[in-house]
């Protein structure tokens, strides 16, 4: 924390700091008196901002995402006001658009196609269908949300002399950066994205004008972080497809276009490894945990822990543990699969098919193989974090066998909890593979047969390779922790060559 301390200082003593997100890090509900309460906001980027918030002072811009938040935006009347929550020293401002306007941004643009085109996630014969409602969603929708946040930031800016530092978050908010620009151009801005970042010929597969003006407006940003080096590679090859004039430097991942110089650099996301720790040990974890040993019996433990999307791949993990029951007939009322799995989008139709899938699969190997006195499988359908962290204590192999996705912090949570030694299977198309592939076993999303060895591998491995292997992965995650990750792009913001002109640009 005192480096994070120190960087704030620094680079905010003279430029204000606005940070923008279609989430926020506070929610209000109202109460029955019709006043507006407040509990801290849910998602990632709230999380790992977490220690941000409670170390500098600045403006987070977030979309009023009910009726407590608009009612808080009334009252404090389109301007910022400070956080109600303990520890909180940030200013909150909200974004209030049309209840329909958000509909086409959020739930016609920015999911069903954002979303779903970066996580590879369609079956193009038969899906994505760009008709009309797209399009009008894309005008309609997602330009006019981008241009209210970009209003807010700029009246938000003008309260100081100094042109701000401006960190936009993740593809809600991908036109931010050039609008900003062009109010305010001497801002420092940085645009993180959280999410995969697909090849130029995936992209093709929406409108190009979506795409050009997605690749234009990022590259008005000073800095623009991913999660891995594909992510970033993909990047630069989609600017140069779809950017006229844009010139693409690969040895210095950098992008220029006209006189400006984007930085293309990467950050993987990670954890609080002090707060996992200190609820791994809290009296409600240590509860679950006694429960969880009964259920587990005290044969082999197998866990995952996922929201329950099609990405994450949970049946493919179930079809991996049947295949392994099946050839290994030794292994019947010896080993327990504990799947902590948190129902997810429940309105969308995609969704429910998955978790129908899920439990038939389910039924379907308990049924099989399991006896009276023996269950292969355990779910718990749940939004229930604490107990999924005393899960993780618990396992001797941890399956995370994901599709594609931005970064997965169950596989950073597990190794620092775990007392076990367990072993970490884990997706090669997984962001965090990139950091823990030295001590986990690789498996490809897609191979049941693949996975089902590695589980078996897991499960017989050696007690000392299993010790180095999670020595390994814990030293990884602490040495690269979640105030690392924000400090590293804090340091490059400072760094950047038009608060030093007489120096090199930043790496």
């Amino acid at each position: 924390m005192a480096d994070l301390d120190r960087i704030c200082d620094t680079l905010l003593s003279q430029r204000s700091l606005i940070l923008a997100s279609n989430r926020g890090p506070v929610e209000h509900y109202v109460a029955p008196d019709g006043r507006a309460e407040a509990r801290r906001g849910s998602g990632g980027i709230v999380t790992a901002l977490n220690s941000l918030a409670q170390t500098a002072q600045f403006t987070w811009i977030a979309s009023a995402m009910g009726e407590g938040d608009r009612l808080i935006a009334g009252s404090s009347q389109g301007s910022s006001y400070r956080s109600p929550l303990p520890g909180h020293k940030i200013d909150l401002r909200y974004v209030v658009t049309p209840r329909r306007v958000y509909h086409k941004y959020y739930n016609v643009l920015c999911n069903p196609l954002l979303w779903f085109l970066q996580h590879y996630m369609w079956n193009p014969p038969y899906n994505p269908n760009v008709d009309a409602s797209v399009h009008d969603a894309w005008q309609g929708g997602y330009v006019p949300v981008n241009q209210a946040f970009a209003r807010a930031v700029v009246d938000q800016a003008q309260s100081n002399e100094m042109p701000p530092v401006v960190i936009g978050h993740d593809y809600h908010l991908y036109l931010l950066p050039e609008m900003v620009r062009q109010e305010i151009p001497d801002a420092l801005i940085q645009h993180f994205i959280h999410i995969p970042w697909p090849t130029p010929r995936y992209w093709q597969m929406i409108p190009s004008y979506i795409t050009r003006q997605i690749c234009s407006s990022l590259v008005c940003a000073d800095i623009v972080g991913f999660q891995t080096t594909q992510d970033r590679q993909s990047f630069l090859d989609t600017v140069e497809e779809f950017v006229p004039g844009a010139k693409v430097d690969r040895n210095q991942h950098s992008i220029q276009r006209e006189d400006l110089t984007t930085y293309v650099k990467l950050y993987p996301l990670s954890i609080n490894v002090g707060e996992v720790q200190r609820i791994s040990n809290s009296p409600r974890a240590l509860e679950h945990e006694e429960k969880l040993m009964s259920v587990r019996g005290g044969n082999t433990t197998i866990v995952r822990i996922d929201r329950a999307e099609p990405n994450k791949n949970v049946v493919r993990g179930f079809r991996a543990f049947e295949l392994l029951l099946s050839r290994h007939p030794e292994l019947k009322g010896k080993i327990n699969f504990l799947a902590f799995l948190v129902p997810s989008r429940t309105h969308i139709r995609q969704y429910q098919r998955y978790m129908e899938e899920i439990n038939q699969l389910v039924a379907k190997i308990n049924e099989t193989f399991g006896t009276e006195d023996w269950q292969p499988i355990t779910t718990f359908m749940e939004n229930n974090y604490t107990q999924a962290i005393a899960g993780m204590k618990l396992y001797d192999v941890l399956l995370v066998n994901t599709l594609m996705e931005g970064m997965n912090l169950v596989a950073k949570e597990g190794p620092v909890v775990n007392t076990r030694d367990g072993v970490l299977v884990l997706s090669e198309t997984s962001g965090a593979f990139e950091q823990l592939a030295e001590g986990a076993l690789p498996v490809s999303p897609t191979d049941v047969e693949g996975t089902m060895e590695a589980l078996y591998q897991a499960i017989n491995m050696d007690p000392e390779e299993r010790k180095r292997r999670a020595s390994l992965l814990a030293e990884s995650v602490n040495r690269e922790d979640i105030n690392d990750w924000i400090c590293r792009q804090l340091k490059d913001i400072s760094s950047l060559p038009q608060l030093h002109p007489q120096e090199n640009v930043i790496d």
